[in-house]
């Protein structure tokens, strides 16, 4: 199971995302202000998102009305102290599908995470898709036009299928390299930069070098 958890309590969110892993198998992203919330949920594919309800630089609240408005259709988890029966309305309301107060046990927690995903909120991502007339296949992990096909290495498909699949917006350094190698993995954003030059070089076989755009200081983009 992949969840994103938004909580702003240090020891309380390590502790919920090390048990997370531990007795339920999950993957878990773990950030702790409503921006970073947004822009994850934004940029990646999550089962379940777990929004603790008071946070910096944008509330639970706020994040997933402002999700819920563009179409976000992914399951929320909203976690809280506030345990009044209006409280739980608007986060409700807000577009949250379950809400969990602190003190909880960890089997509680999993055991909702489990009832959200049996209603499958989840997207299903096409095998394929076309972009400036190139057309991206998922399962063999190739890029081609027309009759040519060129293949790609997993960690390059999984970049730009990441992109692609995010076209129209910009993902910080910090956003990709969590998403594809992993928070913990021991590598810098230099590498993200050495693998879309492998990726351009690559879609300049098609004249298509230029479809992941450089944002200076920030990260890329594909142009819808």
């Amino acid at each position: 199971m992949n969840i994103l958890l938004a909580e702003d309590d240090l020891q309380l969110g390590e502790l919920i995302g090390f048990m997370l892993k531990k007795k339920g198998g999950c993957k878990v992203d773990w950030v702790m202000e409503g921006e970073d919330a947004y822009d994850y949920a934004k940029a990646s594919h999550y089962e379940v998102l777990i929004l603790d309800w008071m946070m910096p630089n944008g509330d639970g609240i706020s994040v997933c009305r402002k999700l819920r408005s563009e179409g976000y259709a992914g399951a929320i988890l909203m976690l809280t102290a506030k345990d009044a029966v209006e409280d739980r309305i608007n986060g409700l309301d807000a577009g949250a599908d379950d809400y969990l107060i602190k003190s909880f046990e960890i089997d509680e927690l999993l055991a909702r995470l489990r009832a959200l995903t049996r209603r499958n909120y989840a997207p299903i991502l096409e095998d394929q898709i076309s972009i400036q007339g190139l057309a991206i296949n998922r399962t063999s992990q190739t890029v081609s036009q027309e009759k040519e096909e060129i293949q790609f290495s997993p960690r390059e498909f999984q970049l730009l299928d990441l992109l692609v699949q995010n076209k129209g917006q910009v993902l910080p350094r910090e956003v990709i390299l969590d998403r594809i190698w992993g928070f913990d993995a021991e590598v810098s954003t230099k590498t993200i930069d050495a693998t879309i030059k492998l990726i351009r070089k690559k879609l300049g076989r098609f004249g298509k070098q230029d479809l992941l755009q450089s944002i200076r200081g920030v990260g890329y983009k594909v142009e819808s």
